[in-house]
């Protein structure tokens, strides 16, 4: 009677022990192998970043990339000349030997900055600067080079160039959104008043300075429209979390 009692207790032990290994495997991070397209090519310098623990990757020439991931997580790939996508983790991603994810290309129009007339003595008064000369951001200045003269805008067109140029200006215009937006509202806002999760906070910053009424509004320091227009971005941004969920 005891041997039986015995021999009961070590098989309840035992299916307990292979359910915790289980459990413990299933939440362990694993590497994500995946491949990104777009119009059916491969596409470089895509930024892949996991919301929940903030690792990062970025595509090479083929592509490729592979980042550490759990089931659920939710991936955020960003270029400058595609549109963002998000991704959540499943449990079938993790079983392929590499993970096709297909982006959409965007085109993105660049606002003409222009000098401003005023009363005080400056180069536009002077006759140095002709009255509505275009000012350039480094960015732009490097377009600029590179597309001026007779047998540069070829060449650097045929190379490649131009177009990398191009992109460094919009990464340059997001970089000062972003610089904007830090600080100016702290993680309690997000979570409690516009009910962003904390590990999506990231993620839903992206998202906000892509738009671009929010955009207008954060370079125009309007406060009044800033949070008016993040109250309505967060809501459908939390439509869009829900919907990813259940697809």
């Amino acid at each position: 009677m005891k041997s039986l009692r015995l021999k009961k207790n070590n098989t309840v032990l035992f299916i307990v022990l292979l359910l915790a290994q289980f459990a413990i495997g299933q939440t362990a991070e694993k590497q994500l192998y995946g491949k990104i397209i777009a119009d059916s090519t491969a596409v470089e310098n895509v930024n892949i970043v996991n919301s929940r623990n903030q690792s990062a990757a970025v595509t090479n020439v083929k592509g490729e990339f592979h980042i550490s991931v759990k089931t659920g997580d939710l991936l955020i790939l960003t270029a400058v000349n595609l549109e963002t996508k998000r991704k959540f983790v499943r449990e079938e991603d993790l079983r392929e030997q590499l993970l096709i994810l297909k982006m959409t290309p965007k085109v993105t129009e660049l606002k003409e900055v222009t000098v401003n007339d005023n009363s005080e003595i400056n180069a536009v008064n002077l006759r140095i600067v002709p009255e509505g000369q275009k000012t350039y951001t480094p960015a732009e200045k490097k377009v600029y080079t590179a597309t001026s003269g007779l047998l540069d805008p070829l060449l650097n067109k045929m190379s490649g160039r131009t177009t990398m140029l191009k992109k460094e200006i919009v990464v340059e215009h997001n970089e000062k959104l972003l610089l904007k937006l830090d600080g100016l509202y702290e993680d309690q806002y997000y979570v409690e008043t516009l009910k962003i999760p904390q590990d999506h906070i990231k993620g839903f910053q992206y998202y906000i300075i892509e738009d671009p009424e929010f955009a207008q509004a954060l370079e125009a320091k309007n406060k009044t429209l800033t949070m008016f227009y993040v109250k309505k971005l967060a809501l459908n941004y939390n439509e869009i979390l829900v919907s990813e969920k259940q697809n």
